[in-house]
């Protein structure tokens, strides 16, 4: 397994997303995940005629390929020379990281709609969240891209920092497959019901620890932001299960308990409404602040998470 290889590689690859966020320009390996996955399910489909174990195939062979190609690039560079082992090391976990691109697309919607209208918020909302967009009021723009902050912490920042403190670079990478995977197969639709069962499971199963992890994380990023720290932990318990995923319910538990709003309830998906709980139901309609709040609180909870997986890298070196 290659574990971390230094203290100062997780504080170097946020500070690279911090510096750079995820700029169209630069090449970035998710977009190869992407276009490899479109490329090879069809593939899969047509040799496997077995649907369920296409999609089992599929992810395993994909997760696995993503680790071995990531552990031989760092082998091949520590072998040429240490420092450029460590910058491979460093670039590969800022790829697998996206705190900045997350703020970004939320304070788009915000600038959008403060300054332009609910319509233009909507447009950009559009790009960031898989639910209907054209019935949402104000309130409803606020409160989705409220749970896209909050779910996209743990998918985004939590998770593949916690991977990278439990076995390195390589595995962070490998998240980023499986969370990929989920995003482009992992529906529950008559055509990826069945073929998308093992990508929706093994995302499942590689968010569960790290959505857990995120109430108390969210706790201590609003103790430091002097807000009510110890709501965070209320909500968390309480609602963290209202939701159809097994995951999302606690990050947007914790975010309603530090900002004070109701998240979930009702939403519209492909024209179908899914009858969701809400999360914080006594709390108020979220507000424009809100949102920006709930920015800050990511950042910050960011940062709490680097910590994190640094202490745990530091454990997992004992082992």
């Amino acid at each position: 397994m290659l574990l971390i290889s230094d203290w100062y590689i997780l504080p170097a690859a946020f500070l690279l997303d911090f510096l750079l966020g995820d700029p169209l320009w630069l090449p970035h390996p998710v977009r190869w995940m992407g276009k490899g996955i479109e490329k090879l399910e069809p593939r899969f489909r047509e040799k496997i005629r077995n649907t369920k174990l296409a999609g089992i195939c599929f992810v395993l062979m994909l997760i696995v390929t993503t680790w071995i190609l990531c552990a031989l690039t760092l082998i091949v560079a520590r072998t040429i020379h240490p420092s450029l082992g460590t910058l491979f090391e460093i670039i590969i976990i800022y790829y697998s990281i996206s705190t900045f691109s997350l703020k970004k697309a939320a304070m788009d919607v915000y600038q959008a709609l403060t300054e332009h209208g609910l319509d233009s918020a909507k447009q950009k909302l559009a790009h960031i969240v898989g639910r209907d967009v054209e019935p949402l009021d104000r309130e409803g723009v606020l409160r989705a891209t409220i749970e896209t902050v909050a779910e996209n912490l743990v998918d985004g920042v939590i998770s593949p920092l916690f991977w990278a403190g439990v076995g390195g670079a390589p595995l962070a990478m490998a998240f980023k497959m499986i969370n990929t995977l989920d995003s482009m197969v992992g529906y529950k639709s008559d055509e990826y019901i069945d073929f998308g069962m093992a990508s929706a499971k093994t995302d499942d199963f590689a968010n569960l620890i790290p959505a857990r992890l995120s109430v108390p994380i969210v706790a201590l990023s609003a103790y430091l932001l002097k807000k009510p720290w110890k709501r965070v932990l209320q909500t968390g318990i309480t609602d963290g299960r209202n939701h159809s995923s097994p995951n999302a319910g606690y990050p947007e538990a914790a975010f309603a308990g530090a900002l004070g709003v109701r998240l979930g309830g009702p939403s519209l998906y492909e024209g179908f409404l899914v009858e969701k709980p809400y999360i914080g139901e006594t709390f108020d309609q979220p507000e424009d602040d809100d949102l920006k709040s709930a920015c800050q609180l990511m950042i910050v909870a960011s940062m709490v998470s680097v910590v994190m997986a640094m202490t745990l890298a530091h454990v997992m070196s004992f082992l």
